[in-house]
């Protein structure tokens, strides 16, 4: 198979062109492409799909720019918690963690369970004590995961939600989409096989133990070889509500749409007629790859079998 892909996001929401400088756009454009590079490099060699999406996602959760591994938002408490979940297309076989504090890279621990473990899902200390089991390190110190950027934006929801209490107001989450990111990378390797990984910190200020879509599979992750392998991003409530990934592939299996129109129906109309901000980057057997968002933008990019390579932020 010569059409093998990859398509990535890290992540979507109110991303302002007046706030974007070219130095920053440099740099996410940087993260975006090293990312791309790594899943590519294992599609070129003849690697599997669930093995390039694990490297892709890996990366930006290495790099602090992206809402994954170490540039992680806080909650409400200062801390951090992380969410992640891998899928292969072939089995259909799944890991996913929930809520961990203390875990480097969430994405080698959602494949650790896939791997090693009879269950799919994990959450908080249960699935650090999985980690450590199985031979993973823990992080000693969780200054590993701050970030000046993230903190701020902690201050700034902290600040706000004193002012409307204050004010004997609701609160407003009306720019929810400004504190959210994730990070998610799909690929189709020379097998024809597919694959989905999806990562993030959550959300900015959340509390209650809050999990979003990410690890929930089926809404922010899926992947099957019949239809197509989807990673979404945005306010995670509304693509659980929706069943967003799983939707796409069912619109595929049984109305037999097109991964883009299957792709554009579920982000465009459903997940907007619920309210919802977002998107999603998906791809299908023939390396057909779709990356439709209701959001001011959404970090992505895609790499295909010839070398080519493409970023983008804003709508072009």
């Amino acid at each position: 198979m010569s059409n093998f892909a990859i398509a990535i996001h890290g992540g979507a929401g109110t991303i302002l062109r007046i706030e974007m400088t070219p130095e920053k756009e440099k740099a996410y454009v940087g993260g975006l492409r090293e990312s791309l590079q790594a899943g590519y490099g294992v599609l070129r060699d003849g690697g599997a799909a669930i093995d390039a999406v694990q490297a892709a996602v890996l990366s930006m959760e290495e790099n602090p720019l992206f809402n994954a591994g170490k540039g992680a938002v806080f909650t409400h408490e200062g801390t951090h918690e992380q969410d992640a979940c891998i899928m292969d297309g072939v089995t259909r076989n799944v890991g996913a963690i929930a809520a961990v504090r203390r875990i480097r890279n969430p994405i080698l621990l959602a494949r650790l369970v896939m791997d090693k473990s009879q269950h799919v899902l994990l959450c908080g200390e249960g699935a650090e004590r999985f980690a450590v089991a199985n031979g993973m390190t823990l992080v000693d110190d969780p200054k590993y995961f701050w970030t000046e950027h993230r903190w701020n934006q902690l201050q700034k929801a902290l600040e706000k939600e004193k002012r409307e209490a204050k004010a004997n107001t609701r609160l407003d989450h009306s720019d929810d989409q400004d504190k959210i990111g994730t990070v998610g990378a799909v690929a189709v390797d020379q097998q024809g096989n597919l694959a989905a990984a999806t990562s993030t910190g959550g959300m900015t200020n959340k509390r209650h133990g809050r999990i979003g879509d990410t690890p929930i599979i089926g809404a922010g992750t899926y992947a099957d070889n019949r239809t197509c392998a989807v990673s979404a991003t945005g306010v995670g409530e509304f693509i659980m509500r929706g069943v967003l990934a799983y939707d796409m592939a069912a619109l595929m299996e049984y109305k037999r749409m097109s991964l883009i129109d299957a792709a554009n129906l579920a982000v465009m109309e459903k997940l907007t007629a619920l309210g919802g901000s977002g998107g999603v980057v998906a791809i299908d057997r023939d390396g057909h790859i779709a990356m439709p968002f209701n959001s001011e933008g959404m970090y992505r990019g895609f790499m295909l079998a010839d070398g080519k390579i493409e970023t983008a932020i804003f709508r072009e």
